[in-house]
């Protein structure tokens, strides 16, 4: 009895969400503010025999790109609409659809006269998805275009099924550049460390950025956003039963962002507050919020022995306002917060990125890209000779020719130090040297 009660109640939540993030999104049609950070790279792909398969966090924007190369098949390479489909399959009209029905559907609306593109939306949604992508490509003159939100959409199965015929886009919330590009369409830009500021506060989900919106406004949104992502892509896909354990674990996970722990240090604060939870079943949680790209894993990299090191990562998340807006704004987790918008900066621009753990301390990035290497030290302030030392000293352990940077979010007389550059976050964030 319970189990059915349960299952309708968290059904009726999912609904709601549902209907309130298709609210948003249609309100959110009303201004398109290209990407081209994304759009400039999936464009170069138009045509070529690959599944375009862009994955990311709920309502980072993956739909308002499939509908800016909509936009651009029709205008710029005169695509007729009929050879244009789009289907979005967390919509209710696509509710418990089969592959096979899905397959059916989609081979309805090929056109007859010529290649079609097809968009689908959360494909993640239908079961066995990744054959209906397959046969689609194989047999008929398409190309196509797939969003997910959930990692579940680079599975093993999709190796077995698509080898060698897709390319991934990890898409991401605005970065600073962005929100920028973004604000100046309603609003004036003012100083950039202030700007920065309220970029640390607010975050970078684009559907709080496409008018003025006040804090609470803003927070309002990205609940919503939270509150559908562990619905959907953990509780609901996963059968969780147990939510405040799951709500717990997120709670730490978001106190401690850019702090290293490890299960047993999750397991002791549940322990702390006199629920007990073993060690695989917190990193089978961990794994589930990762999987709902809610939170990004960092791993520790031993810098003298060349290893990535199992033991005490750290994680970030998709975005600040996350943490904000279920723990509420503090200032003291602004030196965090900075981190976490480096990481995802970095991360951005192509680059694996790993804490660097030296004889005596962290590196906070170790950013790697093809022949590229940067080391990152993040603070928000240094306002002493002995921090001074400790966010040097740490770069200066690394004896090699690549880049080193300082950043920092306070006034600072700039220049190099033993050829370690120092720079201001925000504009290691608009630099395009890296």
């Amino acid at each position: 009895m319970f189990e059915i009660s349960f299952a309708v109640y968290i059904r009726k939540i999912i609904d709601i969400l549902n209907n309130l993030r298709y609210t948003a999104l249609q309100m959110e049609v009303v201004i398109v503010i290209y990407r081209p950070m994304y759009l400039d790279k999936i464009m170069a792909y138009v045509d070529a025999p690959f599944v375009k398969i862009l994955t990311g966090v709920r309502r980072c924007g993956k739909s308002t790109i499939l509908k800016m190369i909509m936009e651009k098949l029709r205008t710029e390479r005169n695509i007729p609409a009929n050879r244009i489909v789009s289907c979005r399959y967390d919509s209710m009209e696509y509710d418990d659809m089969t592959a096979r029905q899905m397959y059916a559907h989609l081979k309805e609306r090929l056109s007859p006269d010529g290649k079609t593109y097809l968009f689908l939306d959360e494909v993640q949604e239908i079961k066995g998805w990744e054959k209906v992508v397959n046969s689609l490509v194989s047999d008929y003159d398409v190309d196509l275009y797939v969003t997910g939100s959930n990692s579940r959409m680079m599975s093993s199965e999709i190796s077995t099924y698509l080898t060698g015929r897709y390319i991934t886009f990890r898409i991401f919330t605005l970065s600073f550049s962005e929100y920028l590009m973004f604000k100046e369409k309603y609003d004036t830009i003012g100083n950039l460390r202030e700007e920065l500021a309220e970029y640390v506060r607010l975050g970078g989900f684009p559907a709080t950025h496409l008018q003025k919106y006040s804090q609470d406004e803003i927070y309002t949104i990205v609940r919503d956003i939270y509150n559908s992502t562990i619905f959907s892509d953990i509780v609901k896909r996963s059968q969780i039963r147990k939510i405040d354990q799951l709500e717990r674990i997120v709670k730490y996970t978001f106190q401690n962002v850019g702090n290293t722990f490890s299960a047993k240090s999750i397991s002791d604060y549940l322990k702390s507050e006199r629920r007990t939870l073993d060690h695989e079943t917190v990193y089978s949680y961990l794994e589930k919020l990762e999987k709902a790209y809610l939170l990004h894993r960092c791993s520790r990299y031993d810098l003298q022995g060349k290893e990535i090191l199992k033991t005490q990562e750290k994680f970030y998340l998709a975005d600040n306002a996350l943490r904000y807006s279920v723990l509420g704004y503090n200032a003291d987790s602004v030196a965090a917060s900075l981190e976490n918008i480096v990481y995802l900066e970095l991360c951005r621009r192509g680059y694996t990125v790993n804490i660097g753990k030296t004889k005596d301390g962290e590196i906070d990035f170790v950013a790697v890209r093809q022949n590229e290497k940067l080391y990152v030290q993040v603070t928000q302030e240094i306002h002493s000779e002995k921090t001074e030392k400790r966010e040097y000293s740490r770069l200066l352990e690394v004896h090699d020719n690549y880049p080193k940077y300082v950043l920092r979010a306070d006034e600072f007389a700039g220049g190099n130090y033993e050829g370690i550059k120092t720079m201001h976050i925000s504009d290691f964030l608009l630099s395009s040297e890296y």
